[in-house]
């Protein structure tokens, strides 16, 4: 099979889904915004996200071939629709619900393994001190770390939702962008199981006390299991970016900013820190493992 024309059809769904999320998070932030943003800032992540959309459908149709050409199937299906078919026509909501908790804690545990092993590389969405939708990117390696940690054993162990609802898949990319978005249009009471944009505000937070807090994308469940939630108080918006780096201004910067993070937290080549640095040292959460 031509690797072009997949890789074409893919990157223009790709484009045009995200295209969509994109313009409707940004009209929701500036028409409701919990904080303003330049537009310049705003255009720079625009070019972040079309190299990563370009690389993502190069990686996924990639990936798509060679488990064609392998013969792979999922190893295993967890037959969730059958297990909620009592549900009458509900039951495909409710199962794409749940494939969606099933992806969230295979996407919350490689969260983690990010702040533990490839912190340098995540630390370029940490880096990002004007968060928003199309501020929200990634570095480009994190297509590929992801590929391998995340969707390769989630294809290998799927969930049976059902036929795709390209709705569904449309309002789970909004959530998705939306954690990130300084609008004041937040979950409320419902933020005790749904992940918003106050509880994910918290994870990028510059204050040590929520430092590795709040991992999951989706769900609250994931934190809450397993010890890492932070749930945040009435009107907790705490600024957000690295104490070690600024935020990419260039493509350049972007591409080189796992290079320069670790250079900036490189111990000091020296016997002892004057009194007046040692009080500017790198918090140990931020350093590299």
């Amino acid at each position: 099979m031509s690797f072009v024309e997949p890789f074409v059809a893919s990157f223009i769904a790709s484009l045009t889904g995200w295209g969509i999320v994109l313009a409707i998070l940004t009209a929701i932030e500036l028409a409701n915004p919990h904080e303003r943003h330049s537009l310049a800032g705003r255009a720079s992540g625009v070019a972040y996200w079309g190299l990563l959309t370009l690389s993502g459908a190069a990686l996924a149709t990639g990936m798509q071939l060679a488990w064609a050409a392998l013969g792979l199937a999922p190893l295993v299906t967890l037959p969730v629709l059958r297990a909620v078919s009592w549900a009458g026509w509900l039951a495909v909501p409710v199962a794409v619900i749940a494939g969606a908790l099933f992806h969230d804690f295979v996407f919350y545990w490689f969260h983690r393994a990010q702040h533990r092993w490839l912190w340098r590389w995540h630390a370029v969405h940490h880096s990002i001190e004007e968060l928003n939708a199309v501020n929200s990117y990634h570095h480009l390696s994190e297509g590929l770390f992801s590929l391998v940690l995340v969707t390769i054993p989630t294809t290998l162990i799927v969930a049976d939702t059902g036929p795709a609802v390209p709705i569904a898949t449309l309002l789970i990319w909004l959530h998705v962008v939306w954690i990130h978005s300084p609008t004041r249009l937040h979950a409320g009471p419902l933020r005790c199981v749904l992940a918003d944009n106050r509880f994910h505000r918290i994870h990028h937070s510059l204050e040590e006390r929520h430092f590795d807090r709040n991992f999951g994308a989706f769900t609250t469940l994931w934190d809450r299991l397993f010890g890492t939630c932070h749930m945040p108080a009435p009107g907790e918006w705490p600024a957000v970016g690295l104490a070690e780096v600024r935020q990419p201004a260039t493509l350049a910067d972007w591409w080189t900013l796992p290079a320069r993070y670790r250079a900036a937290t490189q111990p000091l080549a020296r016997p002892a820190m004057p009194a007046e640095a040692a009080s500017h040292t790198v918090p140990a959460h931020s350093l590299p493992a």
